[in-house]
C-alpha cells in the first residue's frame, strides 16, 4: 500500500529571483539568479547534485526545447536533467519530480527549478495557446479566453448560491487589496503598490464582473529549490528542518466540461486537496494549514479555491474573506502572504516554485515584515487551463516534527 511522501525528503535550500520586467536579462540569467542563491543557502557544491528538474512552459518563446538550456547555463556536472510542462503546474512539477526522485533513493540530492520570461513576448496576456492544448480544443470552446471563462466562473458561482453578483464582486475586490498590501512588503514582488476597494471596484472592465484589478499580470521570474533527505539534511548541519508533506496532481478527465459540473467549483482542486490532506495527515484544514499561497489568475479563482480547498464551507467563501480570515493579521488562514500571482505576475515555469519560497521562508522565520507567527503547515495550489479543463497541483511543506 502506498504510503505517501510525508517526511520523506527535506527541502535544505530555495532562491528566488525579483519577478518584473526583466528586459535586460534572459531566461538564462533568470536561472542563474534564482540557482546561485538556491546553492548559496543549501551551501553544498555544484557535483552535489544527482539529477535536476526544469519548470518551463512556453518553451517556443523562453529557452527552447529539451532542458539542455538549464545544463547549460547553470554548467551542471553532466547529470540528468529533465524539462516538465503542466500548463500552469509546471514548476511544481519540476519541485515533485526532485522530491520522488530523492524519495525513491534514486540520487541523494536533487534540484529543482523554474523559469519564464514572459514580457518580451509582446502579449498583455499569455501567449495563444493555440493547438497547443490539442487538435479538438477549438470544437469543445471555441474563442473561448481565459477572462471570459473565469466571468463565467464569476457569475455561475453568485448563481449557484444566490449571492448577489455585487457582493461576489465586493469578496473579490477584498481579496485583490489584500494581496497588494501584502505584495507592497515584499522587495521580489514585481507590483508593490497597495490599492483601495474603491480602485478595484472602478477598475476597468475586462469581461464582467472581472475588472482590471481582478486580473493577474505577465512578468519575467525563476525559482529554484534543492531536497535531500532529512538524514543528509541533518549531516549537513541542517536545523528546523522543512519536510514534504504532501505533493498532489489532479487532472480534468473531460466530464465537467461535458455534463456533470455546477459551474461554481473546481473538481480538480477538490480532488487534490482531499488526497493532500490525506497523505499529510491533516484532519481539520481550516485549523491546522498556517499558511497559503493559491493559485490567483483572476481573484475568483482565489475566492472558489477557498472552498475548494475545504477551508472556507460552500457558498461561504465570501463572508470569510470580508471578515478577515484570510488577511496577513486576520486571525484565520493568511493567504497570499507574498502578494500571490497579484502582485509577482505569472511567469508559469516559475509560479509553483515562487510560492514554495514564500512558505520556506515564513517557515524558517525569513520573511521579514511579511513573517507570520510560528507557522507549521505551508500549502501551495496552482491550476492551469480553465474552470471547466484544468491541471491542479497541491504542494504542503511543514516543519519536520510538526
Amino acid at each position: 500500500m502506498a504510503s505517501g511522501i510525508r517526511d520523506k525528503v527535506a527541502i535544505i535550500g530555495m532562491g528566488c529571483t525579483k519577478f518584473g520586467e526583466r528586459w535586460n536579462d534572459g531566461a538564462e540569467e533568470l536561472l542563474v539568479e534564482s540557482y546561485q542563491e538556491c546553492m548559496e543557502d543549501a551551501g553544498i557544491d555544484k557535483k552535489d547534485i544527482g539529477a535536476a528538474w526544469l519548470g518551463c512552459c512556453f518553451d517556443e518563446v523562453d529557452i527552447g526545447k529539451s532542458a539542455l538550456p538549464a545544463s547549460l547555463a547553470l554548467r551542471l556536472p553532466n547529470i540528468s536533467v529533465t524539462r516538465v510542462e503542466n500548463f500552469c503546474a509546471s514548476g511544481t512539477e519540476a519541485f515533485r519530480g526532485a522530491v520522488y526522485a530523492v524519495a525513491s533513493g534514486a540520487v541523494d540530492i536533487a534540484l529543482a527549478i523554474g523559469v519564464e520570461k514572459l514580457k518580451d513576448i509582446g502579449y498583455g496576456g499569455l501567449p495563444e495557446f493555440s493547438s497547443a492544448m490539442g487538435p479538438y480544443n477549438f470544437l469543445w470552446f471555441p474563442n473561448a479566453t481565459a477572462p471570459g471563462c473565469f466571468a463565467m466562473l464569476a457569475t455561475g458561482y453568485a448563481a449557484h448560491y444566490g449571492i448577489d453578483i455585487q457582493d461576489v464582486k465586493k469578496a473579490m475586490a477584498h481579496i485583490s487589496v489584500k494581496s497588494h498590501a501584502n505584495g507592497a512588503l515584499n522587495p521580489k514582488a514585481h507590483l508593490r503598490r497597495a490599492v483601495t476597494e474603491e480602485q478595484v471596484l472602478n477598475s476597468p472592465m475586462i469581461a464582467f464582473p472581472l475588472g482590471l484589478f481582478d486580473c493577474c499580470g505577465v512578468s519575467d521570474g525563476s525559482a529554484a529549490a534543492i531536497v535531500t533527505t532529512p538524514e543528509i539534511a541533518k549531516s549537513l548541519g541542517k536545523k528546523d528542518i522543512v519536510t514534504v508533506k504532501a505533493l498532489q496532481l489532479s487532472l480534468s478527465s473531460g466530464t465537467e466540461m461535458a455534463y456533470d459540473w455546477d459551474g461554481a467549483h473546481f473538481v480538480t482542486t477538490t480532488r487534490a486537496a482531499a488526497e493532500a490532506y490525506k497523505e499529510a495527515g491533516i484532519k481539520n484544514p481550516r485549523k491546522e494549514i498556517s499558511m497559503m499561497e493559491v493559485h490567483d489568475c483572476f481573484s475568483i479563482t482565489e475566492l472558489v479555491t477557498m472552498e475548494d480547498l475545504h477551508i472556507s464551507e460552500r457558498g461561504k467563501a465570501p463572508k470569510d474573506i470580508m471578515d478577515g480570515f484570510y488577511d496577513r493579521e486576520g486571525g484565520g488562514v493568511p493567504c497570499q502572504v507574498d502578494g500571490g500571482l497579484k502582485c509577482f505576475g505569472h511567469p508559469i515555469g516559475a509560479s509553483g516554485i515562487r510560492m514554495l519560497y514564500e512558505m520556506y521562508l515564513q517557515l524558517h522565520g525569513r520573511a521579514g515584515d511579511r513573517q507570520l507567527k510560528d507557522p507549521k503547515f505551508g500549502l501551495t495550489h496552482n491550476l492551469g487551463g480553465f474552470p471547466m479543463m484544468n491541471v491542479c497541483s497541491i504542494a504542503i511543506i511543514g516543519k519536520q516534527d510538526a
